[in-house]
């Protein structure tokens, strides 16, 4: 038995690397306090650089803990640290889109698993095997603009919501 897990070792560190960075990503959206939020970013990428480097893209993963969890967050953090996290708004919970952001998140969720459901069935009818090298292969030579397309929407997030806590406090002061 042990035998046969160590075989498929990467294919294990893989679920468990993924499920956990889910996890991380489903803790952003439900913890109040920003520094948690912080906190739980951070473990989802170090995961995600967990992730490449079973892939087999050393220099992603690495520039993925190096740049984004280090320098990044650093910088997220800090300005977490600028906020005055007495402020009550932190505490609000919910918002008037509860009721819509539960009913797009139910339809992404059955999105998600009807088409994790067709990959799957499709592997299974499929006579070739696609591994973890042939996935990285295909990463890198097609999907790496979508990769960095999400570092640009990452930076564009920060500034839209450093953008809107001015705004409120001018707000408030006004």
């Amino acid at each position: 038995m042990i035998n046969a897990l160590l075989a498929q070792l990467d294919t294990v560190l893989l679920y468990v690397f993924a499920i956990s960075a889910l996890v991380g990503a489903a803790l952003m959206l439900v913890l109040r306090h920003p520094m948690q939020v912080a906190m739980a970013l951070i473990s989802t990428m170090v995961f995600l650089g967990g992730i490449y480097g079973l892939l087999g893209v050393h220099f992603i993963a690495a520039f993925q803990v190096l740049i984004y969890v280090s320098a990044v967050m650093v910088f997220m953090v800090y300005v977490i640290m600028l906020l005055d996290v007495r402020d009550a708004s932190f505490m609000h919970r919910f918002s008037q889109w509860k009721l819509p952001g539960f009913a797009f998140g139910t339809l992404l969720f059955a999105a998600l698993g009807y088409g994790l459901l067709l990959g799957v069935y499709s592997v299974a009818t499929a006579s070739a095997s696609f591994g973890l090298a042939q996935f990285a292969a295909a990463f890198l030579s097609e999907y790496w603009l979508q990769f960095e397309l999400t570092s640009v929407l990452l930076v564009a997030a920060v500034v839209a919501a450093l953008a809107v806590m001015k705004g409120g406090k001018e707000r408030d002061r006004g």
